[in-house]
């Protein structure tokens, strides 16, 4: 079998950077998106002629047909897309300013679209191709305080999801949301999730509990990225793969209470939900 041409989004730190490692271990070619730090992160990497590191922001439509048109000079196509960038806001809905909330949909939603849409004229092309979209836990069961609008970015990765995978299953393209549970990344260290400029005693119970302790949760995760790393190897190498994917315990614990919750409200109200036929 012929190695993979990967293009991995939000490559810096973090999942991508573990992506990154365990597929260039492979022997496969790697093309790194990051918004700085370059050779640093290539350094890092130490791929060789099979790593292209790009600075680009995925919000910006422009830098990214670059990026992509880069990584297909020099590899000559891409198999395998994993949309990774992204990052998390912390703040009540309530708290949260329309500015923040369209800074946080611009990356993590806006920003996969124009990736895929830049990507996918080549796997057409090829007939062949997997779009990786980083989905979360909070994707599945949206409870934790303080992450709500950062969950409700992850649910539309489930849809977008769900949408491509109808649309491209006849053009051989496979689409898989990836939803990793709590792993030991940087994703709750200060500077790699933001938190909302207003602050309301209202949510101080709820909102307010999670600003105090997040930071000394960072780093006590129990998810090692490495593992996931090998997971979406696994994943890139199946003839048949899923299209939504819990990552971890609890990823799966909170896809199957969300499905248990679902089903006991559907069975609860059926009788009424049934009533409006004409």
């Amino acid at each position: 079998m012929k190695n993979k041409v990967w293009f991995i989004t939000g490559a810096s730190k973090g999942f991508g950077f573990a992506i990154a490692q365990a597929a260039l271990a492979t022997g496969d070619e790697v093309a790194v998106t990051v918004r700085k730090n370059a050779e640093e992160v290539e350094a890092r990497l130490g791929g060789g002629h099979r790593l292209l590191t790009v600075t680009l922001d995925v919000t910006n439509e422009r830098e990214v047909k670059a990026g992509v048109a880069l990584a297909i000079e020099r590899f000559g196509r891409i198999d395998v897309l994993v949309n990774n960038a992204g990052y998390g806001l912390l703040a009540a809905t309530e708290e949260a300013s329309a500015e923040e909330v369209r800074k946080q949909y611009e990356t993590n939603v806006f920003g996969l679209l124009n990736v895929t849409r830049a990507v996918l004229p080549a796997m057409r092309k090829q007939g062949s191709g997997h779009i990786i979209n980083t989905s979360s836990l909070f994707g599945y069961f949206n409870v934790t305080p303080g992450f709500g609008l950062y969950g409700s970015t992850k649910y539309a990765v489930e849809g977008i999801s769900e949408g491509l995978a109808t649309e491209l299953k006849p053009l051989g393209i496979k689409v898989t949301a990836a939803a990793p549970g709590l792993f030991r990344t940087d994703f709750a260290s200060a500077d790699s999730y933001q938190r909302g400029a207003t602050v309301l005693d209202a949510y101080a119970s709820t909102v307010g509990a999670m600003r105090g302790h997040i930071d000394n949760f960072n780093g006590t995760q129990k998810g090692d990225p490495s593992k996931l790393a090998d997971v979406i190897i696994k994943l890139a190498a199946s003839e048949n793969p899923p299209l939504h994917l819990p990552i971890g315990p609890d990823a799966i614990k909170n896809w199957r209470d969300k499905t248990a919750l679902m089903s006991k409200e559907v069975d609860a109200w059926e009788a009424v939900s049934n009533s409006t036929d004409l």
